[in-house]
């Protein structure tokens, strides 16, 4: 599980710069990205019990207050440009001081997605509706 963080902190790293992204509300800041869970090794796939597929995907949460990993309630959705919807359920993944949110998702081809997700901490919810085109890994 110690070798999770510091590969999901490369990745996120590694990945093209429009894959990480981040909102801020107040002192808030929230990094979120999307990427295909067939990138993932499969020792720190299975660690972080995430389904290694090049038709899954995950995304990664992370919340920072005043710059330091908070807690937060996160959950969400993702949807087709058919309308068909999935709800995300994520999982808090705290190590070494990091704390990271993850959520697999499925899609069957190449497709633009919708994402909205909510990010609660304390009475405030924040909502972060983004777009992500996912290709299947060959």
């Amino acid at each position: 599980m110690r070798r999770i963080i510091p590969f999901l902190i490369a990745l996120c790293l590694a990945l093209p710069a429009a894959a990480e992204r981040k909102q801020s509300f107040g002192d808030l800041d929230v990094h979120y990205s999307v990427f295909n869970s067939s990138f993932l090794q499969p020792d720190i796939a299975s660690a972080a019990g995430l389904v290694r597929s090049k038709t899954q995907g995950v995304v990664n949460v992370a919340v920072l207050k005043a710059g330091k990993a908070s807690t937060a309630q996160v959950s969400g959705q993702v949807k087709n440009l058919l309308g068909q919807s999935t709800a995300l359920t994520f999982r808090q993944v705290t190590e070494s001081g990091a704390i990271y949110y993850l959520a697999q998702f499925p899609f069957s081809s190449r497709e633009i997605l919708s994402f909205t997700l909510d990010v609660r901490q304390g009475d405030n919810t924040h909502r972060i509706t983004f777009n992500q085109e996912m290709f299947p890994d060959d």
